[in-house]
């Protein structure tokens, strides 16, 4: 946001990683708490002060493990509360917990405003978790298309570490936090599934998934048991996303479930083509046939034949690559997503003093 709008501190629950190397300015304030696992109720009052300290007039909470922030925020006299949904996580999968729809009833009350990232989330927001329309708004992710954009020449560009050759190998790749939502294992199961069913793409076909977590150590496993770990790079967490995006020539998101993926935006921005699993927001991005193909979630066969399909339709993949761009151009960029929340802040810190 403009620096004269809003002055911002980012307090975590747990711990401040070096995500906060992306904030550009300068005076933001990182607060963690280290919290462990479970509900925060002890440490309310050490939020409380953080919060009278600090005389925030927006609490902006993300996702249910924060939403009981509002609380204190609310004992601690801040006009307006926010709460946005990004996505269920692996433990309510799809939102289906009954348990989960409760506490989001219960917190209701300390809520001011609600923000869903994709249609699928504004509507289980409604339908599931039972809040008045007038009191959720629907904000897409933005991406930044001068970080993220294609290749200047159109061709994909050498990845830094990456032990294959662009000329000669065809890159299908991942980014993410490798735990079990995400499913980087249908996607090994995929590409060894692909290469049966087509052997000969063995000479130029290769996996490339970046990130950490759990399932990292597990697809190594996985592709070493297929016999396929010569033909996959897992380099861990890297910070080159971008330059990283346009080394690759197709883009997967196995997940099992997502709100409005960044990695998808970010992928067509870079001028690649898409596959994804029909899940939360991704058939809003994935525009079947047209920006990249859709399969069911949790189905390797099917993952892997459209894999094997995109890599034998050189035409088709450079054209929806080129589409998708277009599309994150026309309606994803982040200055329309920025200028949403500062409408939205806005608005309600009026209302708000309008009520008083």
């Amino acid at each position: 946001m403009p620096p004269q709008s809003y002055r911002h501190a980012v307090l975590s629950l747990t711990e401040v990683t070096e995500f906060r190397d992306r904030v550009q300015h300068n005076d933001v304030e990182f607060i963690e708490l280290k919290k462990g696992a479970g509900h925060c109720l002890k440490i309310y009052p050490q939020i409380y002060r953080i919060l009278k300290r600090l005389g925030p007039v927006v609490v902006h909470t993300n996702n249910l493990a924060a939403l009981e922030v509002v609380v204190p925020a609310w004992a601690a006299g801040v006009p307006v509360r926010i709460h946005s949904e990004h996505g269920s996580e692996g433990f309510d999968l799809g939102g289906a917990s009954n348990r989960y729809k409760l506490l989001r009833r219960i917190y209701r009350p300390f809520v001011s405003h609600y923000i869903a990232v994709s249609t699928d989330l504004y509507t289980y927001l409604l339908d599931q978790v039972r809040l008045p329309k007038q009191r959720v708004s629907r904000i897409y992710n933005g991406v930044d298309i001068n970080r993220f954009h294609p290749p200047i020449d159109g061709k994909p560009e050498p990845i830094q570490g990456c032990p294959f050759d662009f000329n000669r190998h065809w890159l299908v790749g991942t980014v993410g936090r490798m735990q079990p939502v995400k499913d980087q294992l249908n996607l090994v199961r995929a590409f060894a599934h692909a290469l049966e069913l087509q052997p000969n793409l063995r000479a130029r076909l290769r996996l490339v998934m970046v990130g950490d977590g759990p399932l990292r150590s597990q697809s190594l496993e996985l592709l070493k048991n297929f016999g396929l770990d010569e033909l996959a790079w897992l380099p861990g967490e890297r910070s080159d996303i971008p330059a990283l995006m346009r080394g690759l020539h197709c883009f997967v998101l196995p997940s099992l479930s997502e709100g409005l993926s960044y990695t998808i935006l970010e992928a067509m921005a870079s001028g690649l083509p898409v596959i994804a699993t029909t899940v939360g927001g991704n058939s809003e991005l994935v525009q079947q046939g047209q920006t990249g193909e859709l399969v069911p979630a949790n189905d390797p066969r099917t993952l892997g034949r459209a894999v094997a399909w995109l890599a034998n339709a050189s035409g088709a993949a450079e054209s929806m690559g080129k589409a998708g761009q277009s599309f994150v151009t026309n309606f994803f960029s982040q200055h329309a997503m920025v200028q949403s929340y500062k409408n939205l802040y806005d608005t309600q810190l009026r209302s708000s003093r309008t009520s008083a």
